[in-house]
């Protein structure tokens, strides 16, 4: 599943193509919700955590979330694309420019909510998330004061850390990265880390994906990353070969060490 550091990318990609520009043409096979309509501007393109929202100027907003399968490719008008058409979920075109989701599972529309109207916060299917930690603006406090509020006190730090309510960005690599970089055991229960801590991780976890906005190489140690996807390798403090280990109800992939973060007593 991309981090939020690529989607950010993506949206820096797309911005410069369509913000302004008026909709050509528009399709989605599956779209849930109402379609843009061609002649209609473009106002934005923005990520948030791990969704990509394109804004158009008559208050309808696309969300696609990529999760494992997707990817937004940009095209010339009339360039071969690098994938079937049969895996388009959308394509937004504009003069000069085709900008196509491929795969995406989730592909829908809404209007952002309006204070005092007829539209309920519940239509936002972004307004539930956490301060999105690719942003310079990113309230630390606030995403410790969310991961205090929340219901499972034993549920172990790793699989909190994903959790997009809390704080939005942070996906399988930076979970292992973050945990690694401030010497805590991806098993710990929520209950055993100290605000301290807690505010090191969500610091540490903003740090990283802004440091990887630009592109290129992700980077959050020296040479690359520390441990994520190098089980059996020497951990680069210790030497102790890294572990791989799945975790969470969706056995998500977890690398560290078990040496630096071992396990609480």
């Amino acid at each position: 599943m991309p981090e939020g550091d690529t989607l950010h990318r993506t949206a820096a990609r797309l911005r410069p193509v369509l913000a302004g520009q008026t909709l050509t043409r528009f399709e989605a096979p599956r779209l849930l919700g109402d379609r843009p309509k061609p002649g209609v501007t473009i106002a934005d393109v923005e990520a948030v955590g791990k969704h990509l929202l394109i804004h158009f100027a008559d208050g309808l907003t696309l969300r696609t979330h990529l999760r494992m399968s997707g990817s937004w490719h940009l095209y010339r008008t009339g360039e071969r694309w690098r994938k079937p058409r049969h895996l388009v979920r959308a394509l937004v075109a504009v003069d000069g420019w085709e900008a196509v989701c491929f795969a995406a599972p989730v592909v829908q529309t809404y209007r952002p909510a309006h204070p005092g109207g007829a539209l309920g916060t519940d239509l936002d299917p972004v307004g539930h998330l956490g301060p999105d930690l690719c942003r310079a603006d990113a309230d630390v406090d606030e995403c410790v004061h969310r991961m205090g509020e929340l219901p499972e006190p034993d549920a172990e730090i790793a699989t909190v850390l994903l959790d997009q309510r809390v704080a939005a960005g942070v996906g399988n690599v930076y979970k292992s990265e973050v945990l690694f970089a401030c010497r805590v055991n991806p098993f710990a229960p929520l209950s055993s880390i100290d605000p301290d801590t807690r505010r090191d991780l969500y610091r540490t976890a903003s740090t990283m994906l802004m440091a990887n906005l630009d592109g290129g190489r992700r980077v959050t140690a020296p040479g690359g990353l520390a441990v994520y996807g190098k089980g059996r390798r020497p951990c680069p403090r210790c030497s102790t070969p890294i572990e791989v280990r799945r975790q969470g109800e969706a056995a998500r992939t977890t690398s560290f060490c078990p040496w630096c973060q071992a396990e609480p007593r």
